[in-house]
């Protein structure tokens, strides 16, 4: 059972729409995600925004890849690249604590983290 950066074990992020490396709700991780997408966020305009600057656009449908394009309110594993270029730039996005992985801890530290949470009691 995979972890999340508060210790416990790591709860689903959203499964409509159904995301995760591996497409099963959760932000887990293995050898084949080289891109980390271990972050759980809740999205908004400002985030995707920020994202489709740096060539990571989230919000445009991709049917063939079964994405449906995200909307402010979605909630998204995220690569934990991405989030820390959007830390960096200012724009933090929204992070749900219990949903994000713990090998998010290896770039980024617990109060960074818990200063974005979306609830500060995760």
């Amino acid at each position: 059972m995979a972890r999340n950066v508060l210790g416990g074990d790591l709860e689903c992020c959203c499964l409509e729409p159904v995301t995760g490396f591996y497409r099963h709700g959760k932000c887990d991780t293995g050898g084949e995600d080289h891109g980390l997408h271990t972050v759980c966020v809740e999205v908004t305009e400002e985030f995707l925004e920020f994202a489709r600057s740096q060539g990571n656009d989230l919000m445009t449908p991709m049917p063939e890849y079964g994405f449906p394009g995200l909307k402010p309110g979605n909630k998204w594993c995220v690569c934990v690249g991405t989030v820390m270029q959007a830390i960096q730039a200012g724009e933090p996005p929204l992070i749900r604590l219990r949903a994000t992985h713990v090998s998010v801890l290896e770039f980024l530290d617990m109060e960074v983290l818990k200063s974005c949470a979306v609830d500060e009691s995760q």
